[in-house]
């Protein structure tokens, strides 16, 4: 079988690699403010993990819905309202949220490890990474619908 057909997997990721660069800009700023704002409440400000996790989420995802609508994807689902695509976005996020959330209550209830290092490591750390994998998938399948495009699709930034 020779590799590097029409169809081949590294066709496809190559393909796909424009879509995640952007997804992937759009995450950083996003996990940026995330886990900037949990620091925050769970440190000086002192809120237990759960409700500085839910809150810095909310934060979190409306950079990432913002990123990704106006850069990676804005040329996807035009004809979508905003509001339907962020309420979809939204509870994209949500079920990442709640990964997350699993993660911090598996360790700091579950396992005992209550120091602010050990609930940033478990939520913002490992419940992100999976949680990534995830949203990745929702908001490309269910927000902006794009599993119908061809291979010589750009989704840059710069336009």
């Amino acid at each position: 079988m020779v590799s590097g057909g029409a169809g081949s997997p590294r066709e496809r990721l190559r393909a796909l690699g424009p879509e995640l660069l952007g997804f992937a800009a759009a995450g950083i700023c996003a996990y940026a403010a995330d886990l900037g704002l949990f620091v925050w409440l769970r440190g000086p400000v002192g809120m237990d993990p759960l409700t500085a996790k839910a809150l810095s989420f909310v934060a979190g995802c409306s950079v990432a819905y913002a990123g990704n609508a106006l850069g990676t994807y804005r040329r996807d689902a035009a004809d979508v309202p905003r509001l339907r695509q962020y309420a979809v976005f939204f509870a994209v996020n949500i079920a990442g949220a709640l990964v997350q959330l699993l993660c911090i209550a598996v360790s700091h209830y579950g396992l005992g490890f209550t120091s602010q290092r050990a609930d940033t490591v478990s939520g913002a750390g490992i419940g992100m990474a999976f949680a990534t994998v995830l949203r990745f998938w929702g908001t490309r399948t269910l927000v902006f619908r794009t599993s119908g495009r061809t291979a010589s699709r750009e989704a840059s930034w710069t336009g």
